[in-house]
């Protein structure tokens, strides 16, 4: 056995290759924005409903506080595709909902028509964002000269 570390991957192979598969995912879409879905193909969708940049109504996130699938294929309405993410309003219970989707917050892009599944590593999570340390507050000032404390106080009477 070699004592040697593994080699660093310096070049972070790892991440382009998980950036050009959502290139990949990102054509799709963008596809079917321009032409539609063509023949059987439909795609779905899973995302981390608490991921960086993800918009969804709050009765949406209430009822999927995690992950969500959704289906795009016969009914969703006002798609667009950006260079960083996706949009689209789809209906729940009847009721139409926008749901804004960055690349970065989607887990898995399946077409169960051709079998073709892209999955991601998880994304960070609005928790995590939130739970980095926060910067020191202002300390009060420290006095000028040594502090004086009667030992007497402490004594038990």
């Amino acid at each position: 056995m070699s004592d040697q570390a593994p080699p660093v991957d310096e070049m972070r192979y790892e991440q382009l290759a998980q950036e050009a598969l959502r290139g990949v995912m990102r054509a799709a879409l963008e596809r079917v924005l321009a032409e539609g879905l063509p023949g059987a193909h439909h795609f779905y969708i899973t995302f981390k409903t608490r991921a960086v940049g993800v918009s969804v109504a709050p009765d949406i996130l209430a009822k999927y506080p995690e992950e969500m699938t959704v289906v795009l294929q016969h009914q969703y309405d006002d798609l667009r595709v950006e260079s960083e993410r996706f949009s689209v309003k789809l209906r729940f219970g009847g009721m139409p909902k926008s749901l804004v989707i960055p690349y970065s917050a989607i887990t898995r892009f399946y077409d169960p028509s051709v079998q073709f599944l892209l999955q991601f590593e998880d994304p960070q999570l609005l928790d995590e964002v939130e739970d980095e340390p926060t910067p020191p507050q202002d300390m009060p000032p420290i006095s000028d000269g040594p502090k004086v404390v009667s030992l007497d106080q402490f004594r038990k009477k």
